[in-house]
């Protein structure tokens, strides 16, 4: 079940405001050249939940907000450490001890005042039915730096409401990015159309939940693909032995992972291209990054 509005695969027709008031239509102009009006206007409609504001998701909001996303919801419930300072530029020496949330709000705020900020920072709130209250009433959900059980569990509470997941983190040097967006439609360029009129087709790309991914079964991969999949990197990240290791954060490596996840949310809820499928793995000791695509069909 695709969560977004249906896409047309003729972008020529329709009202060119979409309803985007003067003052979106002058903040967003450029974007709106590159993605198109009606992708905006699907980012201006949409409801974004982010869990726990480390420095990943302070990347990945930044990016959301400029783009032009309707709505961000926020939950975290811890307060800001000397260690959140460094990857967490919404954050001042003088806001340690306080609420995560409390320091930032004004300053994500400011970023964008077209995009409406809510925050939570109730201790309850990610536990059982709370939680599960406002995932069904959000368009997408993205956490990040959580535990592999937590994910899970997350993910399938965004299955039961058919609402698409997105997972990040770093881990020292090393990130990742997982997403689940259960039955996807996209625009995709029409391979079959001459060269001087491009046209574009509706795609459709069939996901899978973190549970089943992780359960890929590696045997049986030539050398080509087990080096392009670097399935090492996958199990030290996913099997919880840099988890338990690394522990620091750093900007860097939180600014490739935080950017690409913002990218990849926003291709998703614009429908422009294929969004990643379905894990994204970045080495920072070597620059690089993967893509696999983990037990889809």
């Amino acid at each position: 079940m695709n969560t977004f509005p249906e896409l047309e695969t003729d972008t020529t027709q329709g009202n060119p405001s979409l309803d985007l008031t003067e003052e979106e239509a002058t903040r967003y102009d450029r974007q709106m050249r590159l993605w198109g009006i009606e992708a905006q206007q699907r980012m201006r409609n949409a409801t974004i939940l982010v869990l726990n504001l480390r420095g990943v998701a302070t990347e990945a909001i930044k990016n959301m907000v400029l783009a032009g996303i309707g709505k961000l919801i926020i939950v975290d419930r811890e307060t800001v450490s000397e260690q959140d300072l460094g990857a967490g530029f919404f954050f001042r020496d003088g806001d340690v001890g306080l609420n995560r949330l409390d320091a930032a709000k004004s300053r994500i705020e400011s970023l964008n005042p077209l995009v409406t900020v809510e925050t939570v920072t109730d201790t309850l709130f990610s536990e059982g039915e709370r939680l599960e209250s406002i995932v069904k009433n959000v368009d997408l959900v993205c956490v990040t730096d959580w535990d592999r059980d937590g994910l899970i569990k997350l993910n399938e509470i965004c299955r039961k409401h058919q609402k698409p997941f997105y997972a990040g983190g770093t881990y020292g040097l090393t990130g990742y990015i997982f997403c689940d967006l259960l039955s996807h439609d996209y625009l995709a360029p029409d391979r079959s159309a001459p060269k001087e009129q491009p046209k574009t087709v509706k795609a459709t790309t069939v996901y899978t939940p973190l549970s089943s991914a992780i359960r890929y079964r590696w045997s049986g991969l030539s050398k080509r693909q087990t080096k392009e999949v670097n399935p090492a990197l996958f199990f030290a990240i996913m099997g919880k032995s840099l988890s338990t290791t690394a522990s620091h954060e750093f900007s860097p490596v939180c600014a490739i992972v935080g950017g690409m996840l913002a990218q990849d949310i926003l291709k998703a809820l614009g429908g422009r291209e294929p969004p990643i499928g379905n894990f994204f793995l970045f080495d920072g000791s070597t620059g690089g990054g993967t893509v696999c695509r983990l037990n889809m069909p």
